[in-house]
């Protein structure tokens, strides 16, 4: 690893960039700043990490989530319930592909309050009897949600076929034990921590966060969290010599090591079944074509937020998944669009149903009839080519297959 020294401004072999936040500041920043000022710069990995996670003031533990009001961002599945409606219907047809055992067990990851849990149980699933559903979400804020939504169970009886399912089970990791069924990640990808590396001067270089001073000031005055570049580690070097050939001057690309080693892991929990990833993405080279803004940004409320080393703890931090990076661990992925995905497993049926019973039953407003209508709007945000439904699923399948995974429409 290469140590930048105790030093927190730089030093040899070290260069300032223009990527400073702006001084004043969360709790979290002055966390940094001290951790900074103390042992030297950090990996942005470290801020992010930091920002979103801390189990006191990060994004996460404190106020972000996701949904239409009072939300910071808006997911598929708090879209409404037609994603866990489409969503149940390929769970039918992944079960019987496996077999219908008994448990089916689908391992969410990054499962927030539990929406999509909620949607797919109010679907009515061919296989909800042998369902049992593992919530996995680290922050202890929204795991206390899973039970007001959700008929929780202990996790010693999840696995049990002696009591009917669906199960639905809350852990803070991933489950220990090996299961037959799906591992799903929404949207978690993309918030797992991420390195730097910038093309600088015929060489990769990682984007490390130091302390920077007002131009002109003596130092300390005024100290505020700035980006600084060191050599990057050989095996990251090599890495983005291996995805990016030809980079201009000045090209970031992220180095996801945390999402390979959830994906590996993830991998590993099944017996049989498949892992299935839904996240914007692209490749590692196409991300370094592209303004770090595009594919590195924060939001609030919303709308996109500032800085990413600015306001730790209050605006959430994404970065697209870099697709050829996972497969470098997990092989190639069968990869569509989401709303590819969601035609092949029936969303058109699902509207068009719905658009009959909003007929039918719109003379008496109930809550049917208004359910049904919105699945025409809902349908139209999943399927956006500019927003949702340009999301990737990725899909490894893993384990033995009984016949193909075909959609089986009920």
């Amino acid at each position: 690893m290469v140590d930048p020294g105790p030093s927190p401004t730089p030093g040899a072999g070290e260069q300032e960039t223009d990527g400073a936040a702006a001084p004043g500041s969360s709790g979290l920043e002055d966390v940094l700043v001290a951790r900074v000022a103390r042992h030297g710069p950090v990996t942005f990995a470290e801020v992010m990490e930091l920002a979103l996670y801390d189990p006191v003031a990060g994004f996460y533990a404190a106020t972000g989530h996701a949904g239409r009001r009072g939300g910071d961002f808006l997911t598929s599945p708090e879209v409404g319930p037609l994603f866990g409606a489409v969503l149940a219907r390929a769970l039918d047809a992944w079960w019987r592909e496996l077999g219908e055992p008994e448990p089916f067990v689908v391992v969410e990851c990054g499962a927030g309050p539990g929406t999509l849990a909620r949607t797919v149980l109010a679907a009515d699933a061919a296989c909800a009897n042998a369902l049992t559903w593992v919530l996995v979400e680290r922050s202890e804020r929204q795991r206390r949600r899973h039970g007001e939504i959700l008929p929780l169970v202990e996790p010693a009886m999840a696995l049990s076929v002696a009591a009917e399912g669906p199960r639905f089970v809350s852990l803070p990791t991933l489950p220990a034990l090996r299961v037959r069924g799906v591992v799903l990640a929404n949207e978690l990808l993309d918030n797992l921590p991420v390195r730097l590396l910038e093309w600088r001067d015929d060489a990769w270089c990682e984007v490390r966060v130091g302390l920077g001073t007002p131009s002109g000031g003596p130092p300390g005055a005024g100290a505020h969290l700035a980006e600084y570049l060191v050599p990057a580690e050989q095996s990251h070097a090599e890495l983005a010599t291996r995805l990016v050939p030809a980079p201009s001057p000045g090209a970031r690309v992220p180095v996801q090591q945390v999402a390979g080693d959830w994906a590996r892991a993830a991998r590993d929990l099944l017996d049989a079944g498949r892992l299935v990833v839904v996240d914007y993405g692209d490749s590692t080279a196409a991300l370094a074509a592209r303004p770090v803004e595009e594919w590195l940004r924060t939001y609030r409320s919303h709308d996109r937020g500032t800085s990413p080393l600015a306001d730790l703890g209050r605006q959430d931090i994404t970065c697209e998944v870099a697709i050829d990076q996972l497969e470098l661990v997990l092989g190639t992925a069968t990869a569509c669009s989401q709303a590819e995905f969601l035609r092949r497993w029936g969303i058109e049926e699902l509207v068009a149903e719905g658009r009959r019973v909003w007929h039918e039953r719109a003379h008496l407003g109930d809550l049917r009839a208004m359910t049904a209508r919105s699945r025409v709007r809902e349908a139209e945000t999943l399927l956006d080519p500019a927003g949702l439904g340009a999301f990737r699923v990725l899909e490894w399948p893993v384990g033995e297959r009984t016949e193909p995974g075909l959609p089986t429409h009920r």
